[in-house]
């Protein structure tokens, strides 16, 4: 299927971060989809790979000794579903190696990395996409039909949706990340150069409009895309290379939410609606393993959970500590919330509660994260980094320090209060669930009482539970889904106040709890978007997959 050139206002190549009838829960599935679709009621009829539709090209990946020169297939973009609602966002590219450094490489049973570009709920596109690692994630009122306009909410409880000046931090989401040394690293391109099949992924986002005003891209449909995208690599087994029963989901921040939920979800009754309307294949949407980068999920304890984290540390826009009545009371709904999961810390840790998860964290990743940096530095630069960072305390070649000293050293804080859900609507995640032309809603009770925008209603609106259900990947945990990924690689950097550190605790500890394969750990000193060991990454691709190149 060929696609128009979309038109953007603000792209961002690789990094991170329908007026009409109207589906069940509200996703505008049908009307205005660029480039039409079929009516295949069964969505698979028209969806058939087509192998011999690609282009040869050759590529350097990598830099100095470690760069390898690869020559791939690549697939341009083709629409995963037969009802697209703007193929520009709901369609796939793939590459497949096929020489590396003058080796042949056969890709057929090779593991097929699916790597997401989304960052802050936006979309992500690969229409354009002229060779592996091309994905963009788009910002503003992008990407729709004419008269498209641009939502004002930004991403993230008003943090904007750029890095903060001196952090280190990414554009929250994407496929380049940052590594430990300061550069970017792009798992797809990597993916590719281990001789693996790369495919990305174009997802609808929550700032998409159409000429009505209609936003098309809100919660839940870039699951629902990501999904149906998953949907079509494994319809096509036997066309498209690579083994279909291994499919190892990828993201960052929004991205590496989705990413858990893909893992977590697979196969879930909840979206069947969604992928009929939308004309998804009909196929397994379970991933083999999920890697999850800093993932912005359980939106619905979000600001509780932020509380506990960094609720006394100043804000970075103003310097100041934020409301401490209000921060106390999330943090006591997070306690709540908290006792409620009933998990048990990754080891032998027992019970994790509010009260002791400052020190499962110290125990569990902060003070192993800090550990491992120190131990790889030179003797010379650790002493200097002792000296500089005195609250550390270095013994038998093991770092230690208290939960006060470690936020003291993380410093201020990057969001204000309430953390997602804004008062004022103003946070990302308030436009991820927006529906119809209403550009932002509320999606919590406390967030909803607090309304000061005017909002006389003190009841949620009635579809935001079953919308929440299908965007949190700790519900599907909960519910021990049976479809879920067993195999996990869960990492975020130590100073990412983007969300709190119990997300990723909570998502690991609650798979851990489950008998899943759960490989997770911090990175000591690093923002949001932090990489620091992909090609370990790849190698554990390798080792769960059972692959042998």
């Amino acid at each position: 299927m060929k696609h128009r050139a979309v038109k953007r206002r603000t792209v961002l190549m690789g990094i991170g971060a329908t007026a009409g009838v109207a589906a069940a829960g509200g996703l505008a599935l049908n009307a205005q989809a660029s480039g039409g679709g079929t009516d295949d009621t069964n969505g698979s009829g028209t969806l058939v790979f087509d192998r011999d539709d690609y282009t040869e090209l050759t590529t350097t990946i990598g830099a100095d000794d470690g760069a390898k020169k690869v020559t791939y297939h690549f697939y341009k973009a083709i629409t995963y579903v037969t009802r697209p609602v703007n193929p520009d966002y709901q369609s796939l590219v793939v590459s497949v190696p096929v020489e590396i450094d003058g080796k042949a490489v056969d890709a057929t049973a090779a593991p097929i990395v699916f790597a997401n570009a989304v960052g802050g709920y936006f979309p992500a596109s690969v229409a354009d996409a002229a060779g592996v690692g091309e994905a963009t994630m788009e910002m503003g009122g992008v990407g729709g039909p004419p008269g498209a306009g641009a939502p004002g909410a930004t991403p993230s409880g008003g943090a904007g949706a750029g890095a903060e000046a001196g952090t280190g931090d990414v554009e929250s989401g994407g496929n380049s990340m940052l590594d430990g040394m300061g550069k970017m690293v792009s798992l797809p391109k990597l993916a590719l150069a281990a001789g693996y099949v790369v495919v990305e992924p174009g997802c609808r986002g929550r700032s998409l409009t159409d000429a009505g005003g209609t936003y098309y891209g809100t919660a839940p449909a870039a699951i629902v895309d990501l999904k149906a995208a998953v949907r079509y690599v494994r319809s096509n087994k036997g066309r498209i290379p690579g083994n279909t029963d291994r499919i190892v989901s990828t993201g960052t921040s929004a991205g590496g939410a989705l990413s858990a939920l893909l893992g977590a979800s697979g196969n879930s009754p909840l979206y069947a609606g969604y992928l009929k309307e939308a004309g998804a294949a009909e196929a397994s949407d379970a991933v083999f393993a999920s890697g999850d980068w800093c993932p912005i999920a359980d939106l619905e304890h979000a600001d509780g959970a932020y509380e506990w984290n960094w609720g006394t540390s100043v804000t970075q826009s103003t310097g100041k500590q934020v409301d401490q009545a209000v921060s106390a009371e999330l943090r006591s709904r997070f306690a709540e919330y908290q006792a409620g999961l009933k998990l048990r810390g990754i080891g032998r840790f027992g019970a994790l509660t509010a009260r002791n998860y400052d020190q499962y964290l110290l125990q569990t990743y902060l003070q192993p994260a800090a550990t491992t940096y120190l131990t790889r530095l030179s003797a010379s630069d650790r002493a200097a980094y002792l000296a500089r960072n005195t609250f550390i305390t270095w013994k038998d070649n093991r770092a230690a320090f208290t939960w006060e000293d470690y936020l003291a050293h993380v410093g201020a804080r990057k969001k204000t209060i309430p953390a997602f859900d804004a008062f004022d609507l103003s946070a990302g995640e308030n436009n991820e669930f927006g529906q119809g032309v209403t550009q932002a809603r509320h999606f919590t009770r406390y967030s909803l009482k607090n309304d000061s925008t005017g909002i006389s209603s003190k009841r949620l609106d009635s579809d935001i539970p079953e919308k929440l259900k299908l965007m949190n990947p700790m519900y599907h945990i909960e519910q021990k889904n049976p479809g879920r990924s067993k195999h996990w690689w869960i990492r975020v950097g130590t100073t990412d106040s983007d969300t709190s550190l119990t997300v990723v605790g909570n998502l690991a500890a609650g798979l851990d709890n489950l008998g899943d394969d759960v490989n997770s750990l911090m990175y000591w000193d690093e923002g949001h978007g932090a990489n620091t060991d992909a090609a370990d990454f790849l190698t554990w691709i390798a080792e769960v997959t059972g692959h042998r190149k």
